[in-house]
């Protein structure tokens, strides 16, 4: 059997399959207090422990792995001590990742632990997309470049997208919108990622819910010479977006505000759709049509007005097939183990 284990900031998330990838067993629980996090996560995984001596496999959803891991990898001691020095690079979400390695190899120590990296789809990025004009000892020293996350969930969607429209994925031109609390669009080109609004860190590209996505280099420079650099991190990931618009971090609250006529939230909405139309516009302009647009997340997938509101007056889009699809990241996690 394979365990899949997705452990978010404040989600725990698990799929049991069978080696062919039949569903066995799943489970979703939301976690918003950190200090119950580890607690929970072991009772959870201890509700598997009568199938101690079936689970070969335990594959865990990494978001960043940097420049050392792209492709799925047994963890090892070493490979875990350097996946704590990614999370530097993903603050919201290695550590939890970690914590599930952590935990479930003392639950399970016989099965083999396995890392599959949300980067991964991302890693044949081409030069001009991935590169930051940045000083080349900067970025040889840093590592600096374009990563992309949310890559499990890209995967995943354009190539259901494919299946029911039955088209190969090489053959088609898809944009997908994974949007939730982190958001992020990709533009694949004949079954090629080709760009992606994520940067090197999940804090570049769309406005998120409390993550501001991309602005003006120049706002950093001015917070970094009166606050401490913890408290501009705790701004930009944690207190802006939407929330720092309109002082909502659920898109449900956003939307019930703004149909009572809260001018912040509508605000913050008209913010929120309109960098999405910009980027889903740009990445038209590169893929030179556009076969699927695939909403997916919990937003994406969840809300049609959010849809509604993103392709109304997009004339671009009049030839372009658009889908909703909720996304699986549990068995795409899964999957990318299977040669392991």
């Amino acid at each position: 059997m394979i365990l899949a284990l997705n452990c978010g900031s404040q989600s725990i998330k698990y799929k049991l399959f069978e080696n062919n990838f039949q569903l066995v067993k799943e489970k979703g629980k939301i976690v918003k207090k950190n200090k119950e996090y580890d607690k929970t996560l072991r009772e959870e995984l201890t509700k598997l422990k009568n199938f101690e001596g079936k689970i070969e496999k335990i594959c865990h959803r990494v978001v960043h792995g940097a420049d050392r891991f792209r492709d799925p990898v047994k963890i090892t001691k070493a490979v875990l001590s350097d996946l704590k020095k990614c999370s530097r690079f993903a603050p919201l979400h290695n550590p939890y990742n970690i914590l599930g390695i952590e935990i479930s190899s003392k639950i399970f120590p016989q099965a083999k632990e396995i890392a599959v990296f949300d980067t991964g789809f991302y890693k044949n990025l081409p030069e001009k997309a991935f590169l930051y004009p940045l000083p080349e000892s900067l970025r040889k020293k840093y590592g600096f470049r374009r990563f992309g996350f949310h890559g499990l969930s890209h995967e995943y969607v354009a190539r259901e997208g494919a299946k029911k429209i039955k088209r190969s994925f090489n053959r088609l031109n898809i944009i997908t919108c994974h949007l939730g609390g982190g958001s992020s669009v990709t533009a694949i080109k004949s079954g090629r990622v080709i760009d992606t609004s994520m940067g090197f860190t999940p804090l570049e590209g769309l406005v998120m819910m409390t993550r501001t996505g991309d602005i003006d280099p120049g706002i950093l420079l001015q917070i970094g010479k009166e606050m401490s650099f913890k408290k501009t991190d705790e701004i930009l990931n944690n207190s802006s977006g939407i929330k720092g618009i309109c002082g909502l971090s659920e898109m449900t609250e956003v939307l019930k505000a703004a149909k009572k006529g809260n001018k912040k939230a509508k605000t913050a909405l008209d913010v929120f759709v309109y960098r999405l139309q910009k980027y889903i516009g740009s990445y038209f302009a590169l893929l030179g049509k556009c076969d699927l647009l695939i909403f997916t997340g919990a937003i994406g997938a969840g809300s049609s007005i959010i849809r509604e509101m993103v392709v109304k007056n997009l004339n671009i889009l009049r030839k372009t097939k658009i889908l909703a699809i909720k996304t699986d990241e549990e068995l795409q996690i899964a999957k990318k183990s299977k040669n392991l």
